[in-house]
C-alpha cells in the first residue's frame, strides 16, 4: 500500500541513489539543505517499507516551488509520481498558497498537464566557462549589510520573499554576489553557487527594459568566476544573454517549460532563475 511520509536524514541515501539513476549528480547535503528549508514540505512514498519515489518542495509566502520528483524505474505509470504531485499540491494548499510553479521536462509536460498545471513559457540550461572581460567599475561585490535589499530587490520581481533561501546562499563564503545599487538600494544582482568545483549561477535578478545592464552583471560574475564550469537556467525569450553566452562558447543542454498550478507569476524582471528546484 503507498504511503507518503516526511522526509528524513533516514532518507537520504535513497534520496541520492535515486537521483544517481537521473545522472542529477546530487549529494546528501542538497537534500539536507532543502529539508531545512522546507522541513514539512520534502517527502518519501513508500510500498510498505521499501521506499519507492520522492519529491521535494519549497514555499515563500503565496507561492510554492515544486522541485525534484523521481519514482523508481519498477514503480514508474502505476500512479506514484501522481500522488507525490498531488500530496504536495495538498501541502502547499494548507499553507494558503495560490500559485505553485515547477520546470519541467519536455516529456514530462503532458503529465503536469492532467495534474492542473498550466504551461507558461520555455527555459533553456546552459554551460560553459567563466572567462574573463572588462568589468564594469558600477557593478560591486555584494557585502553582508546588503542582504536586506538584496531580499526586497527578489521580492518586487519575483512576487514573494525568498529570504529563507538567499540568505543561506549570499552568506555562503564559496558563492559569490554581485550588485548595482543607487542611492542605497539594490536594484539588480547575481548569485552563483558554488561548490564541488563548479558553479551554478542564478538567480539574476534586473528590472525589465535594463537588458545592458543584466548583461553587464553577468559580464562581471563570469569574469569572477573565471576558469570554472558554469550552469544556468533562463527564459528563452531572453536572446541578449542566450547570444552572449553562445559567444562565450556556452552550449545548450535542454529545455523545460515553466508551468503553473494557479496564476502564473508574469514578470520580466527575472533574467536567470535560482534553479530548476527552487525557482
Amino acid at each position: 500500500m503507498l504511503q507518503i511520509k516526511t522526509m528524513s536524514p533516514e532518507d537520504l541515501s535513497f534520496s541520492v541513489q535515486a537521483t544517481d539513476q537521473m545522472g542529477w549528480n546530487l549529494v546528501e547535503d542538497d537534500f539536507r539543505f532543502m529539508m531545512e528549508l522546507e522541513p514539512e514540505g520534502c517527502f518519501v512514498a513508500f510500498d510498505g517499507n521499501k521506499r519507492i519515489g520522492l519529491a521535494t518542495t519549497i514555499s515563500y509566502g503565496n507561492i510554492g516551488w515544486f522541485g525534484n520528483l523521481i519514482v523508481v524505474k519498477a514503480y514508474r505509470n502505476k500512479g506514484t509520481g501522481s500522488q507525490l504531485v498531488k500530496h504536495a499540491i495538498n501541502y502547499f494548499s494548507r499553507k494558503r498558497v495560490k500559485s505553485v510553479g515547477l520546470y519541467a521536462y519536455e516529456n514530462r509536460i503532458s503529465f503536469y498537464t492532467r495534474l492542473g498545471f498550466k504551461y507558461d513559457s520555455d527555459f533553456i540550461v546552459m554551460k560553459g566557462k567563466g572567462s574573463s572581460s572588462a568589468a564594469n567599475l558600477a557593478i560591486r561585490r555584494a557585502r553582508k549589510n546588503d542582504i536586506e535589499r538584496i531580499v526586497a530587490c527578489d521580492e518586487s520581481c519575483f512576487g514573494g520573499s525568498r529570504k529563507k533561501l538567499l540568505e543561506p546562499v549570499l552568506l555562503d563564503k564559496d558563492n559569490v554576489c554581485y550588485v548595482f545599487s543607487d542611492n542605497c538600494h539594490v536594484s539588480a544582482f547575481a548569485v552563483a553557487k558554488v561548490y564541488r568545483g563548479i558553479a551554478e549561477l542564478g538567480p539574476l535578478v534586473c528590472s525589465a527594459g535594463r537588458s545592458r545592464l543584466a548583461l553587464n552583471l553577468l559580464e562581471v560574475i563570469l569574469d569572477r568566476l573565471n576558469g570554472v564550469e558554469v550552469s544556468l537556467l533562463l527564459p528563452t525569450k531572453n536572446s541578449g544573454i542566450v547570444n552572449m553566452l553562445k559567444g562565450r562558447q556556452f552550449s545548450e543542454e535542454f529545455h523545460v517549460a515553466r508551468m503553473f498550478h494557479g496564476p502564473p507569476i508574469v514578470t520580466d524582471c527575472i533574467q536567470v532563475a535560482e534553479s530548476l528546484e527552487r525557482g
